[in-house]
């Protein structure tokens, strides 16, 4: 009588599963032999973009924001009806330390930014001293105000690990520390996400930024706490779209520079 329930058991559930399998399979050979226009778009459609010859050169739907020729994009930040006083020579930007921060004429929310920093090969100092700068992907105010993508000599230079090279200021140590050496030119590639702010000054959605440095990913996606501080905790402050400002560090070390800057506003 057990050896009959054991049989008729093991029927049943062989039963079952061969039943089972057959269901899915139809399912799936239903789903093969559906209308497949039922799943595609044809709207809609993406504007052409013709890039530029290489990853560094601006697509063409690109704002340039330096040329290698003047500072018409840019102006003070110490006094906004002034222009940008920094060096232009031979296709670059030097900062001038005694002139202060500059910042674009022109405000973004939502883009695609790409620069290029060099670190002079003459560079001395260490720590945070050594070819100090930084790339404030909002400038919410004059001084340091915003958000500021940092820039130093990292190579073979230590210091705080939040604060070195392609961090978010005290907010996001890089993943990887992708630095070249002095004399090299050295580039970021960020995608930006302005902060939204509800009618009260809430945060309706933070800030957010990839950053890749050298094409190696050293920031992903990563969600801002709030405007990047030298002392204190982050905090926001309401604000729309905003200009990109570079910072003239007061460090003693040589002066950095910058070339080929271009955006792509989302």
């Amino acid at each position: 009588m057990n050896m009959k329930r054991i049989a008729s058991s093991y029927f049943l559930k062989s039963f079952l599963s061969l039943f089972i399998a057959n269901i899915i399979l139809s399912s799936l050979a239903n789903a093969q032999q559906g209308d497949p226009k039922l799943t595609e778009v044809y709207s809609p459609v993406p504007p052409v973009v013709t890039p530029g010859k290489t990853n560094n050169d601006p697509p063409s739907d690109a704002i340039i924001l330096f040329d290698g020729k003047n500072l018409d994009q840019w102006r003070s930040v110490k006094d906004t009806t002034q222009p940008a006083k920094w060096i232009v020579k031979d296709g670059i930007i030097t900062v001038d330390k005694n002139t202060g921060n500059i910042e674009t004429k022109q405000s973004f929310t939502d883009y695609q930014l790409h620069i290029e920093w060099r670190i002079p090969s003459n560079i001395t100092g260490e720590g945070q001293a050594r070819g100090n700068s930084g790339v404030f992907l909002a400038s919410t105010g004059s001084g340091d105000g915003g958000y500021e993508l940092q820039v130093l000599d990292n190579y073979n230079n230590s210091t705080y690990v939040n604060g070195q090279a392609a961090s978010i200021y005290k907010q996001s140590i890089p993943l990887v520390n992708a630095c070249r050496k002095p004399g090299e030119w050295q580039s970021y590639d960020v995608i930006w996400t302005a902060p939204r702010f509800n009618d009260d000054g809430s945060v309706k959605s933070p800030a957010r930024v990839t950053v890749l440095h050298n094409g190696v990913l050293v920031q992903n996606n990563f969600e801002l706490k709030g405007q990047t501080l030298y002392i204190g905790q982050p905090f926001y402050k309401k604000h729309g779209p905003s200009p990109i400002k570079l910072q003239a560090h007061g460090d003693k070390s040589e002066p950095i520079s910058y070339r080929n800057i271009w955006i792509r506003p989302l």
